[in-house]
């Protein structure tokens, strides 16, 4: 195992204990799932009502996500990317982003000039990205938090 992989694990095992003391003291059921995706740590909580846990559009789900990272940052004084999921419900958002992104994609493909999307969260804006980029495309974000959006372009002719 490589020395990153290690400090992956590590990060995501910290997760992990802080959300089970988070579900213990909310008195929740729910179990954890951890994994290394790529260059992240991915935590998952799972099974149980966990609903209100992910919150309108996300939004309780990144403060506790935040909330994960801070908890990652006080024991290992590095700063943690780790990726926190409730339910599934990130895996489906990123699903729908893809299609999303395929109608902008096809939009500029089909001699639009630029496609703006709506606002977005900046997971969401990197799913985007990354479905962009690998459409051969350009994109962009725009606009200021919390309104910032991406822009997709025809590809960069830059080199």
């Amino acid at each position: 195992m490589t020395a990153e992989a290690s400090k992956l694990e590590t990060e995501g095992d910290i997760a992990a204990d802080f959300l089970e003391g988070l579900l213990d003291i909310a008195d929740l059921d729910g179990d954890i799932d951890m994994d290394v995706d790529g260059d992240r740590a991915a935590v998952e909580i799972v099974g149980g009502e966990l609903g209100h846990l992910i919150g309108d559009g996300g939004e309780v789900l990144d403060a506790l996500q935040e909330l994960t990272r801070l908890a990652v940052y006080r024991e290992t004084g590095e700063r943690s990317r780790l990726m926190l999921d409730i339910g599934g419900f990130r895996a489906a958002r990123r699903a729908e982003l893809v299609v999303l992104a395929q109608v902008a994609i096809d939009q500029v493909t089909g001699g639009q000039t630029s496609v703006a999307m709506d606002a977005m969260t900046p997971f969401e804006r990197k799913v985007v990205h990354d479905a962009v980029a690998e459409a051969g495309l350009s994109s962009e974000s725009a606009g200021v938090e919390p309104h910032r959006y991406v822009v997709v372009l025809p590809a960069s002719t830059e080199e």
